[in-house]
Parts: C-alpha cells; sequence; structure tokens
C-alpha cells in the first residue's frame, strides 16, 4: 500500500494562507451537514469519471481498478447512512477524496483531473435529486391509488357541494375524493418537466468553462444513466438555482394539492359538518377538554404543505440576482432545497395513511338543511318538461322564498366527470402515461451497471 501524503485538515484549495477560524466558521456553514444528503451521489459521480478519466489515459487500468474497488465500499457505507465528514474537512468531495487518498496514497489525488468542485456538486444534486423525485413520483401514485378507491368504495354517497362556503349543489364522496386524485396527476405533469431537466449531465463543465483535458462528456452521460447532457459549460453553471427552483415548484404543486386536501379534511372531520371521520391515532386530546379529539396530523401536513409552497420563492430569492458564472450563495440553497424532500414524502405518507382510513357519514343529506341544494336539479326537470330555464329557475326560487320547496336526494348525472360517471378509470389512465414518462427503469439499469463494473 502507498504511503500517505494528505494532510488532514488542509483544504482542496489551500495553498500557503491560513484562513481564519471565524470566517471558516461563516463560509462552510451548514455545508458539511447538508453535504451528507449528497454522498452516495459523489461517490457514483466519481466512478463515471475515473471510467472516463481511464479511457483518456490519465488513469491506468491498474489505478481505476483499486480506485473503483474503493469506491464501492464508500458507497455502502453512505447508502447505509453511516458516511461521516471529519472535523476539519471541508465538504463531502473532500471526504471522498481523502478516504481514497488514505488507502492509495497519491493515486487518490488523480480522481479530481478534468473538473472542479463546480460541476461535481452540480452533478451530485442532480443525481440526488433524480433519485428523490422518482420516490415522491412513487409515493404520489400510493396516495392517488388510495384516493381513487375510497372514491369508488364512497362514489354513491352523497353530501353537500360548496360554492363561497355556502351549500350549492349535491355532489359525492366519489366526486371530493376523484377530484384530488386528478389533481396528483397534474402535479405528476409537473413533476415529470422537472424530471427531464434534472436528468441532463452537467459533468465535464468543470469550473463553468470546460478543459483543455479531452473530456467525454458522452461516456459519462450514459454511465449516468442521463437522457443527455447540458451541453454548453457555461450554461451547466447557470442551471444552479434554476434546477432547484423548477423542481420546487414541481413539489410546490404537490404540496398544495395535499394542502387544500387536509383542509377539507380538517373542516368535514369537525362537529358542525360530521362529514368523515379521521383515524384516532392521527388525532390528539386536549389538556383541558376531555372530549377533544384534534386532527393534528392533518394540520400539520397542511402547515408543513404551505410552507413547502413558499420554497420556490425562497430559491428565486437568493439566486435570481446573480449573473452568469459560479457564486458561493448558491451555497445557501442546498440548506432549503435538500431537506424539503424528506418533508414532502413525509407529507404524502401521513396523507396516504389517513385517507386509507378515512370513514364517511352516509347519511348527511337526512338533515333537512341540505335541502336547498337540490333547487338546481329541480330548475333542470322543469326545462326537460318545456319550461324556459329563466322561468324554471323564478318559479323555484319563489318556492324557495316561500318555505314550500321540497325535492327527493336522488340525482341523474351522466355526463363524463360527474356524480354518475366519475372516469377514474380515465383520471387513472392519465396518470400511468404521466409516469411511464419518467424513465426510471433506465436511470435504475445504468446505476446498477456503473455499481458492477
Amino acid at each position: 500500500m502507498l504511503r500517505l501524503n494528505f494532510h488532514l485538515l488542509m483544504k482542496l484549495w489551500e495553498k500557503s494562507t491560513q484562513i481564519d477560524k471565524e470566517i471558516e466558521r461563516f463560509t462552510i456553514g451548514r455545508d458539511r451537514e447538508m453535504d451528507l444528503y449528497l454522498a452516495p451521489y459523489d461517490v457514483l459521480g466519481s466512478m463515471a469519471h475515473i471510467i472516463m478519466l481511464e479511457s483518456i489515459g490519465l488513469l491506468t487500468s491498474d489505478e481505476l481498478k483499486v480506485l473503483l474497488k474503493e469506491l464501492k465500499k464508500i458507497y455502502e457505507v453512505a447508502v447505509k447512512g453511516d458516511f461521516i465528514i471529519e472535523e476539519g474537512i471541508e465538504d463531502v468531495h473532500s471526504q471522498v477524496e481523502l478516504m481514497l487518498t488514505r488507502t492509495w496514497g497519491d493515486i487518490g489525488k488523480k480522481i479530481h483531473s478534468g473538473r472542479s468542485r463546480n460541476d461535481q456538486v452540480l452533478v451530485d444534486l442532480k443525481l440526488f435529486t433524480r433519485a428523490q423525485l422518482q420516490e415522491i413520483a412513487e409515493l404520489s401514485k400510493q396516495l392517488f391509488d388510495t384516493l381513487i378507491e375510497q372514491s369508488e368504495r364512497y362514489k354513491d354517497v352523497l353530501m353537500p357541494g360548496y360554492t363561497h362556503l355556502q351549500i350549492a349543489m349535491p355532489s359525492s364522496f366519489g366526486l371530493w375524493l376523484g377530484a384530488y386524485a386528478e389533481s396528483l396527476v397534474d402535479d405528476m405533469t409537473m413533476l415529470q418537466a422537472a424530471y427531464r431537466m434534472v436528468n441532463r449531465n452537467p459533468l465535464g463543465s468543470a469550473a463553468g468553462y470546460g478543459s483543455s483535458f479531452p473530456l467525454n462528456r458522452t461516456m459519462t452521460t450514459e454511465l449516468l444513466g442521463f437522457d443527455s447532457m447540458d451541453y454548453n459549460v457555461v450554461y451547466a453553471q447557470m442551471g444552479r438555482g434554476k434546477m432547484e427552483r423548477n423542481v420546487s415548484f414541481a413539489m410546490a404543486s404537490i404540496a398544495g394539492t395535499i394542502a387544500k386536501l387536509a383542509f377539507d379534511a380538517c373542516m368535514f372531520n369537525s362537529q358542525n359538518f360530521g362529514f368523515v371521520k379521521l383515524p384516532d391515532e392521527c388525532t390528539t386530546g386536549s389538556s383541558i377538554m376531555p372530549h377533544k379529539k384534534n386532527p393534528d396530523v392533518f394540520e400539520l401536513t397542511r402547515a408543513k404543505c404551505n410552507k413547502m409552497q413558499a420554497l420556490p420563492q425562497q430559491i428565486m430569492l437568493i439566486s435570481n440576482n446573480l449573473p452568469s458564472g459560479y457564486f458561493r450563495d448558491y451555497q445557501i440553497l442546498k440548506e432549503v432545497f435538500l431537506p424539503a424532500f424528506e418533508e414532502l414524502k413525509d407529507c404524502l405518507k401521513m396523507t396516504t395513511y389517513i385517507i386509507s382510513r378515512l370513514t364517511v357519514n352516509t347519511h348527511i343529506l337526512d338533515d333537512p338543511r341540505y335541502q336547498p341544494i337540490f333547487t338546481v336539479e329541480r330548475v333542470n326537470e322543469l326545462v326537460l318538461q318545456g319550461v324556459p330555464f329563466r322561468d324554471a329557475y323564478k318559479q323555484v326560487g319563489l318556492e324557495f322564498e316561500a318555505g314550500k320547496f321540497h325535492h327527493t336526494q336522488e340525482v341523474h348525472h351522466t355526463h363524463e366527470g360527474s356524480i354518475g360517471n366519475l372516469c377514474n378509470t380515465e383520471i387513472g389512465i392519465l396518470m400511468h402515461q404521466e409516469l411511464a414518462k419518467f424513465g426510471f427503469d433506465k436511470v435504475e439499469k445504468a446505476v446498477q451497471q456503473l455499481l458492477q463494473v
């Protein structure tokens, strides 16, 4: 084994000047903490990079073999969650290089040829985000399936529909639950667009101006399963901030759907409505009122999702006034961007759990206060009998004002997307089509092949 020739506290960029400790603390900030999210992906990017370096003569085949073997060990540590960035080490890139150099000496120092920490963190972020988006898509599909299942289960149970928070027309639990399922389809469209932007390779752009080494960027693109590369090296760097912003818009779209559903469910669960009952285990009691069952899980879900809808604005305010090129401002994006994925995934899991165990009141319309929601049904019946719409509207309105309006609880809606024709099958097809566009299989295959090299 080669002798170690690496100073533990040396920065990759450090030369003869020692940086002030307070300045170091301020500039590093939470970067070491945030970089733990990126550790497995930093290793994958390094593996693809050194395979390419060997192909252009910057590493020997023997050097590649030992480096790949060591990187695979580091990857396993990172995937298990045991990867640490040691005290005095600046970031994940430095830690990985240190671990290689401890074992293989100067060979470990060769992995940085042809790249900068700028394109290194770019590829780490894209690989991390790509994996997170896949998880979010899969969890969204689970929530979608649960909503459709419950929509079908309760499709014949009527409930009041509201406009302006006033009872308006007949709705059903099938319609209510199915509406949120279809909302997730549109959210998947946005998520898929963000995924396509993420799934482009920035590696090889170096500090934003390329390299004089004859890098084979097509090779690293294929090794990492990217759809294509960010071709222009300046644009690859300009994508920092833009990628996070666009992804956060897609995440905010899902969060908006969940927040609205959580609000509905909390309101419908209250005694004044009594439309649904949330699972007891998702409620908490009061310290003073023995009867209380507060919908805390959905209230926290609503708050977290509302907070997430501010994420695109946070990212814009950090990065929108910067010219082309790299700036340290981008470091702060990690602090708001990386943790957001776990929060959204938690909200998706909690919402799926609650909706799967939601029960509904099947006798809501027995309460006479909801009788007015059938006025439009009566107007339409008169129109079908030949009464002009305006005359029918006036007749029913006068009956209602006089307290003489009565109607059965039957409705006969047959058009697409109505109470009697939910189109849940068609909505399911739309979701399947959106999910198929991601191409997760291609990415998973490329990563597995890279790990088996």
